[in-house]
């Protein structure tokens, strides 16, 4: 074959909307794909993404070339996880079907922001970039923003932010303490961006996704993760608490030192909670007739990492002399020491459990 004509779909619109699994290879399927998106979603990009992709093969076929169009779709997390889709199925495609060259064809930079993946596996012979023409007038450009902001991918990063300072200094000039606004608005649209930033929206999309799927599957880790969120939630009131506590002190510690508190009060709740997690898993697969070595090695590294961190969060406290925290220095060093090597040998012990379960190397 001449030339692979590849339409892209990086943030999987057609599994999402059609339900049309990838990669969909050769003319007619791509017609009836672009013809089931158009159905589900007539506005979405991608069905002039894939008509662009059939002309583009019908001007190679004309001109004599050998010549096949193929659709890749990716993840609606777009980044590695959709990335590495789409390059797993372009090796795919470069195995089976042995192309000279490729013509990428997407509806935009984000699609084309894996060009130089596919670039690194085969010949780019060309890049061809559809958009769908608009009217210039206000309405056409008003439609076009407000489509944009319901996107979700969109909206929640514009909207959220500035809702947060809205909310926060509607609330504190309701308990009129406005000059207490602006600390609370600096701290929800930080704690949101940290958030954002670190990828932990994804993570609770995923928690959300396999709460649901548990709900629905009958499983006894839909118990365990909502018992789980109790106590992720008595574990935040007690931390706060004592947070509280000594802040009201007459001697200010340092926000160093009230941190160090909340580890220290909360720590063991939030292990609870994990464990209670890793708990419902190991009893669903119990009853599903599976076993995951890994799931048991969990509970103990979970008590390891929550001793340490409980032993060396006392320690920081009661280096501090003006702090009444009912540990001595000395009692701090042998809880230390002593942590340090239960934590060891606690991980030993699941590193074995973990090897025994897990049957001998073959």
């Amino acid at each position: 074959m001449d030339v692979l004509v590849l339409c892209i779909d990086r943030d999987n619109d057609l599994g999402r909307k059609a339900g049309i699994e990838s990669p969909v290879i050769g003319r007619s399927a791509n017609i009836d794909a672009a013809l089931r998106l158009a159905t589900a979603d007539p506005e979405d990009s991608d069905i002039n993404t894939i008509f662009g992709g059939i002309k583009v093969l019908d001007e190679l076929l004309a001109s004599g070339q050998k010549a096949e169009i193929a659709s890749l779709t990716g993840d609606v997390k777009i980044g590695l996880v959709s990335d590495s889709k789409l390059t797993a199925q372009l090796e795919d495609l470069i195995e089976r079907l042995k192309p000279a060259g490729v013509i990428v064809v997407s509806d935009g930079a984000e699609d084309e922001a894996i060009l130089p993946i596919i670039h690194s596996r085969i010949k780019v012979n060309g890049v061809r970039r559809v958009l769908v023409k608009q009217s210039p007038n206000l309405e056409s450009t008003y439609y076009l923003l407000k489509q944009v902001f319901t996107d979700p991918k969109i909206s929640h990063t514009v909207f959220i932010p500035p809702a947060l300072a809205l909310l926060m200094f509607a609330i504190f000039n309701i308990f009129h303490y406005p000059e207490g606004a602006w600390i609370a608005i600096c701290g929800a649209v930080g704690l949101y961006l940290l958030f954002r930033g670190l990828g932990l929206d994804d993570s609770m999309d995923e928690a959300k996704v396999a709460l649901r799927e548990a709900l629905y599957a009958g499983k006894i880790a839909f118990i365990t993760y909502i018992l789980a969120a109790m106590l992720v939630v008595i574990a935040t009131i007690q931390g706060v608490a004592s947070f509280l506590q000594y802040a009201h002190e007459p001697i200010f510690h340092g926000y160093f030192t009230l941190v160090m508190i909340f580890i220290n009060k909360s720590i063991w709740w939030y292990v609870a909670a994990a464990i209670c997690i890793n708990l419902g898993k190991i009893m669903d697969l119990y009853l599903d007739g599976q076993r995951d070595a890994r799931t048991y090695s969990y509970l103990f590294f979970l008590v390891a990492t929550g001793l340490v961190i409980w032993s060396a969060s006392g320690f920081i406290l009661a280096s501090n002399a003006d702090l009444k925290f009912g540990l001595g220095m000395v009692e701090s060093i042998q809880y230390l020491a002593a942590s340090a090597v239960l934590a060891v040998l606690i991980t030993l012990i699941g590193v074995n459990v973990s090897k025994r379960l897990a049957g001998p190397v073959k």
